[in-house]
């Protein structure tokens, strides 16, 4: 534990928290990712023991996956983010976890308030296209205040409120 400690620069312990979130965040994920294709070629009902087996595997599997290539993803923004430690990056990664997730959620109940549904606009290529596209004109601002939102509650607001100015000068909505 103290190998990992340091490694992470983590000096007190509730820091480990973030380290604890990623893992189970990571977990979950791998879950969702391998139900979702297992169910798509097993019947869950028909075969349950099979089927259990090959998702409790592909969890296993791409738990390893995602924790290599976030791993890597750490090692090179390490130096391209400003962090005081280590560990901040972990959590930088769950706010943008937690915004993504967040910001898709909202929006359809968001569009379906004020009358915008799927079955308003007509079948085909043109009636999908335009929902989807004022489904992620609606996600950009709330992803925003999310991220601001989020990046404060996990105690990365300096590092969030610099990357939100950054991304609005490069939209050219500020100077």
């Amino acid at each position: 534990m103290t190998s990992f400690k340091e490694r992470w620069e983590i000096k007190h312990n509730w820091q480990l928290i973030f380290p604890f979130l990623g893992i189970l965040s990571l977990i979950y994920s791998a879950y969702l990712i391998s139900k979702n294709i297992i169910r798509s070629f097993i019947d869950r009902q028909e075969y349950k023991i099979l089927y259990y087996a090959l998702v409790a595997v592909g969890v296993i599997f791409l738990f390893f996956i995602m924790l290599r290539f976030f791993l890597w993803c750490f090692k090179k923004l390490e130096g391209k983010w400003i962090t005081n430690y280590r560990w901040e990056i972990i959590a930088i990664f769950l706010v943008f976890a937690l915004t993504g997730t967040s910001s898709v959620r909202i929006a359809k109940p968001l569009l379906e308030m004020v009358g915008f549904t799927k079955t308003i606009f007509p079948e085909g290529f043109f009636g999908g296209f335009l929902y989807w596209m004022i489904r992620i004109i609606i996600i950009l601002p709330i992803y925003q205040i999310l991220l601001i939102v989020f990046g404060t509650l996990l105690g990365q607001f300096k590092f969030f409120w610099a990357f939100e100015k950054k991304m609005l000068k490069r939209m050219h909505i500020i100077k």
